[in-house]
């Protein structure tokens, strides 16, 4: 309270959410065990509720509690940039993508959807694949972008590997998205890759 909630580790965050440890372990000890196993903060929320299960002091109604406090970090992320300019918050925009992509297994494709003020009105996880590969269809992207009324668009996908690096297939995709979606007048404001923490954003690597 003296400090702030900024000071505290990783694991000390934890604690203060499990509250008692088990016998033997403490409340950090036990947070610093979670986060061994599963790599991160990020990680532990993605994993399943049989994974946190496994771990001695946690159970279904610890899983559940994790996972409410996942979605209001998503849901106040959200709150802020349907009220803010996205280009104009760049930052806002990677923390909500980075927690909603960073810890996922599989790799995902979803899109932002953005007004005439650059305010973000709709998002959707649209296709879905393996660990290196997902296809992507042009026309469903317009489908959608045209059912929001979307005036621009923010791409997004995850890298499960762990490098948040674009690859010439991610370039080639892109720009085909893009080509798509000028023929009905939307733009395409960014496309950005997401790996863990980290994220690359195409717009500032001068790619789009």
């Amino acid at each position: 309270m003296r400090q702030g909630v900024a000071t505290l580790s990783d694991a000390e965050l934890l604690a203060i959410f499990l509250r008692v440890g088990v016998a033997g372990k403490s409340a950090v000890d036990l947070a610093r065990d979670l986060l061994q196993r599963f790599g991160s903060l990020n990680g532990i929320f993605a994993a399943s509720e049989s994974m946190i299960c496994e771990v001695h002091g946690m159970g279904p109604s610890k899983y559940a509690q994790l996972q409410a406090i996942f979605e209001m970090s998503r849901r106040a992320l959200m709150e802020e940039m349907q009220g803010a300019d996205a280009l104009h918050s760049p930052g806002q925009v990677r923390d909500y993508l980075c927690l909603r992509l960073g810890g996922l297994k599989r790799e995902v494709f979803m899109v932002l959807f953005l007004d005439a003020q650059n305010r973000v009105v709709a998002q959707e996880e649209l296709f879905s694949g393996t660990l290196t590969q997902t296809s992507v269809y042009p026309r469903e992207v317009v489908k959608r972008a045209l059912h929001h009324n979307a005036a621009s668009v923010i791409f997004a996908h995850n890298h499960p590997s762990g490098v948040a690096q674009q690859s010439r297939a991610d370039e080639m995709l892109t720009d085909a998205l893009k080509q798509a979606l000028a023929l009905v007048d939307i733009r395409t404001l960014d496309h950005i890759v997401v790996a863990g923490n980290s994220s690359l954003s195409f717009a500032e690597q001068g790619l789009l």
